[in-house]
């Protein structure tokens, strides 16, 4: 990192690597997941949407490069994007039969610009034969896997209802590492019954695998899930913005720091969230985030002897 840069960004990855600005672009497959189709349970993780934490366009009939197109149109105008990485978001994107799964990330892949593609999905959603799948494309492309694990505590995996377990998660790794796969891993700080120091335990155990990528997610919740009766009932209480940044600062600190931030916060949508509101204020949390790195003079890694040795 350079000296004034307080943690490895997204862009700053992509700029050292393709030399210009790339940007991800979110795919809806209309895949499922095994906690909404009866194969581990029905409607999700308990903070889920109906979306699967996606965009919706299968729903309104885009085929995949229709949605690459009309992001790439956006994503050029606003970022001045001139590469993209085509990223499968919603919902499990390997839990479908392998002719499928192919079929999408070739027509993905088949678009112009695209560098890089991007999966997410579950650990226990991943085999040797998928994998081998994926890594086919990595003598092409830059490809990335993301996921989702969201804490370290089987305790909390299980009362969200997840539908894996940690142990679940070390497999997926793994049978992943040593494939030329980028491993990026998601995680939710705030989740029910967790305190600070379980979340800096799962980033303490995270800086300790050999993983590429991580995507911060604060708990919001939303309009129709079990975490909105949770939360009305007076069984949840989502964390402040304060607590939030100052967490957020202090799992930086212990993140190995050649690990690659994605993403620094959670994204509602207006219409769907409950709470906190907070979240709607993303340019004012983020800024908040930066302005706490400056004022305590501390950056990734900070209070972390582990380097890369993977």
């Amino acid at each position: 990192m350079k000296e004034k840069e307080r943690y490895y960004s997204l862009n700053a990855f992509f700029k050292k690597v393709f030399g210009c600005r790339v940007h991800k672009i979110p795919l809806d497959a209309g895949l499922t997941c095994p906690t909404r189709n009866g194969t581990k349970g029905k409607g999700g993780c308990i903070y889920c949407n109906p979306y699967g934490s996606g965009i919706g366009a299968y729903a309104k009939g885009m085929s995949i490069s229709a949605q690459i197109e009309q992001w790439k149109i956006f994503s050029k105008k606003r970022f001045k994007a001139k590469k993209f990485v085509a990223y499968f978001q919603s919902y499990c994107n390997t839990y479908a039969p392998l002719p499928r799964l192919k079929a999408l990330y070739d027509e993905a892949l088949s678009c112009n610009d695209i560098v890089g593609l991007s999966i997410g999905t579950r650990p226990d959603c991943v085999n040797e034969e998928i994998l081998c799948l994926i890594e086919s494309y990595t003598d092409r492309y830059q490809v990335w896997i993301e996921y989702g694990l969201q804490s370290i505590h089987n305790r909390t995996l299980k009362f969200i209802h997840r539908g894996h377990s940690y142990e679940d998660f070390l497999r997926a790794i793994e049978i992943t590492v040593g494939r030329n796969i980028l491993i990026c891993v998601h995680i939710i700080l705030g989740l029910p019954g967790e305190k600070k120091e379980d979340m800096l335990e799962t980033v303490d155990a995270l800086s300790k695998l050999p993983i590429h990528g991580i995507k911060f997610h604060h708990l919001y919740v939303v309009k129709g899930t079990p975490m909105e009766k949770l939360y009305l009932e007076g069984k949840y209480r989502p964390l402040e913005q304060g607590e939030f940044v100052d967490i957020l600062v202090c799992c930086l600190e212990r993140l190995r720091e050649d690990i690659v931030v994605q993403r620094l916060m959670g994204d509602p949508k207006p219409e769907e969230l409950v709470t906190p509101e907070w979240s709607l204020e993303k340019r004012q949390t983020l800024n908040l985030i930066y302005k706490t790195l400056e004022e305590r003079d501390t950056w990734q890694g900070k209070y972390l002897t582990l380097k890369h040795v993977f």
